[in-house]
């Protein structure tokens, strides 16, 4: 199992990229695809329609998320994402831990790609 630590830098601010990660039909426009997200700790949750599922575990307002990603049948991995302010916008510290080593190398790229490009793109507009 492997570990995956990053920080992504966006021009807006904390409350709107915390916005962008918990509300479902932000999370639909940024991703272009179907989402499940509510912002209560215990539900489910699915992004890019299905792709990554799991659980939510825990939400700060504006500061932070912790979930739950789910791999197989007793593969989750956690995810924390904190929304630190940056001098012009948004410092976003992503931590995941419990990666399965097969499956690191996609998700270093998913975050990277999928979300930091779709992300930045939606406040670049």
């Amino acid at each position: 199992m492997k570990e995956f630590k990053q920080y992504f830098h966006f021009t807006a601010d904390p409350k709107d990229v915390y916005n962008a990660m918990t509300n479902k039909i932000m999370i639909e426009i940024w991703t272009g695809e179907d989402a499940e997200m509510e912002e209560v700790p215990g539900t489910e949750f699915s992004m890019w329609d299905g792709s990554i599922c799991g659980k939510n575990i825990e939400f700060v307002k504006d500061q932070k998320i912790v979930q739950e990603w789910y791999f197989g049948e007793d593969e989750n991995s956690l995810v924390t994402i904190k929304f630190h302010p940056h001098k012009g916008g948004t410092s976003m510290e992503v931590k995941q831990t419990n990666i399965p080593d097969e499956a690191y190398e996609n998700i270093v790229e998913g975050w990277n790609e999928d979300y930091y490009l779709a992300l930045n793109q939606l406040f670049e507009e």
